[in-house]
């Protein structure tokens, strides 16, 4: 019953849980639902927020089958797009991860300025005491580093500034290097988090009423549509895209059982590391990637002659040619991860000798001969995703992207008027936008049946 009043109420565009309480005593329609029950606003935000959870994705995925079984929708061809919505949080009471490293490394720097002046006082004595480890900044080794720096400056007639920084350095640091490991914990390598919803990051929002582009705590909610039904979500705590794709396709096969045929995104996903993922899923990627756009225009493909991408390669000989017809060889390849921890390897070449040479100003401004890098798996990858895109089908899914899945993001941000979370924390905002996600799903359906 309470699930039934709950979807309602958010095809009504009403999220509030004291609302929902009053629309039990006054609508006759949410009475009816209810049985003439009227749960207060306690009982609502508590089945929502609790006891939904884990279970709304499941409920979710089921209505999705049925919307598949009448028709409405398939799930082989999906479209795949991310937006930022509101936390409901302080924007004010921040924590940046540049932040704690600069703190720590301050507190670093400063023990070596005071252990650099028991060095002084020990100058003229032969006796110095043993220098402490200043590699590992925590609070044990902190504290045991200024008890050392007290033990060798006793008896000695030690600068009243040097006091005062040894009291304020034994009675902070430790204590402060405790809340910076506490923060970097809960920050789980993002670069921010809110301390009114520790979950949230702090992301650069579209829809600014200030209008000046501030950072505000966020969730950054990604979705799969076809024909303009929600047919996945899933809620990630990064800014960008790129990141989020891998995991939302095995959350996708996983929901339903079924590896989709094609996935159609923006260039925001556009990576080696997707394009591989989708690949070995045996996936269509019709994805874009950066510059896609520009290489379409016949300009571009000649604006650049010395863009490693227009210099001549020879495979037999595994070299380039410059555009003064100079070899440059191999110099070997090493390997590097992402983020993400995905291992790319990366192929170098050098030309011989580029002294003297009447292109040099123009082709490259590094001192030395010019190297090039190149990764020829991304550009096998890219090429693949060329080929999808400017075929046939690839141009309709690109047409039909932008209608299919931005259209959803608008309607739930500007027609249901949800740009904000109401709870707080990933679990309950992910029931909430799932609820968010079939009120969409029902209301599209009711509006063709």
């Amino acid at each position: 019953m309470l699930l039934k009043v709950i979807i309602y109420a958010y095809l009504r565009n009403l999220y509030s849980s004291r609302k929902i309480e009053q629309a039990l005593s006054e609508n006759i329609h949410f009475m009816w639902l209810s049985g003439q029950n009227k749960p207060d606003h306690n009982t609502i935000n508590d089945f929502r927020g609790k006891r939904l959870k884990g279970h709304l994705k499941k409920i979710f995925n089921q209505v999705v089958l049925l919307l598949v079984d009448q028709g409405a929708i398939n799930l082989k061809d999906l479209y795949v797009d991310g937006t930022k919505i509101e936390a409901n949080a302080n924007r004010y009471t921040f924590v940046w991860g540049k932040s704690i490293g600069k703190n720590k490394t301050r507190i670093q720097q400063q023990l070596q300025e005071l252990w650099s002046y028991v060095e002084k006082v020990y100058k003229e004595e032969q006796h110095i005491p043993n220098t402490p480890d200043f590699e590992a900044i925590d609070a044990e080794k902190v504290a045991a580093t200024i008890d050392q720096i007290n033990e060798a400056l006793k008896g000695k007639d030690v600068d009243k500034k040097v006091k005062q920084k040894l009291t304020y350095a034994k009675k902070n640091w430790p204590s402060n290097l405790n809340k910076y490991g506490e923060q970097e914990a809960i920050l789980k390598g993002r670069n921010s988090y809110c301390k009114t919803d520790p979950d949230a990051t702090f992301m650069r929002m579209k829809e600014d009423h200030m209008q000046n582009g501030q950072l505000k705590p966020a969730y950054n909610f990604q979705a799969s549509t076809n024909n303009q039904y929600i047919t996945n979500y899933q809620l990630a705590q990064t800014t960008a895209d790129t990141t989020t794709l891998k995991d939302f396709v095995d959350n996708t096969i996983e929901s339903y059982q079924q590896i989709p045929h094609s996935i159609t995104a923006d260039a925001g996903y556009g990576s080696e590391e997707n394009y591989t993922h989708l690949e070995q899923k045996g996936i269509d990627a019709f994805v874009k990637y950066n510059y896609f756009h520009k290489e379409q225009k016949r300009k571009s493909r000649s604006e650049n002659p010395y863009h490693p991408n227009n210099l001549y390669y020879n495979k037999e000989k595994d070299c380039y040619y410059c555009p003064m017809g100079q070899e440059m060889q191999s110099i070997g390849s090493y390997t590097k991860q992402t983020k993400n921890g995905f291992t790319q390897t990366i192929h170098g070449y050098q030309a011989k000798n580029c002294n003297g040479c009447p292109l040099r100003g123009s082709c490259h401004k590094a001192k030395g001969n010019r190297i090039i890098e190149r990764n020829y798996n991304l550009q096998r990858l890219k090429q693949k995703a060329r080929t999808l895109l400017t075929s046939e089908e690839g141009i309709k899914k690109r047409k039909q992207r932008p209608w299919d899945v931005e259209a959803v993001f608008g309607n739930i941000k500007h027609n249901m008027n949800f740009k904000r979370f109401l709870l707080r924390g990933m679990d309950k905002v992910t029931t909430e936008i799932g609820l968010i996600a079939m009120a969409h799903n029902l209301k599209k359906f009711s509006l063709t049946i």
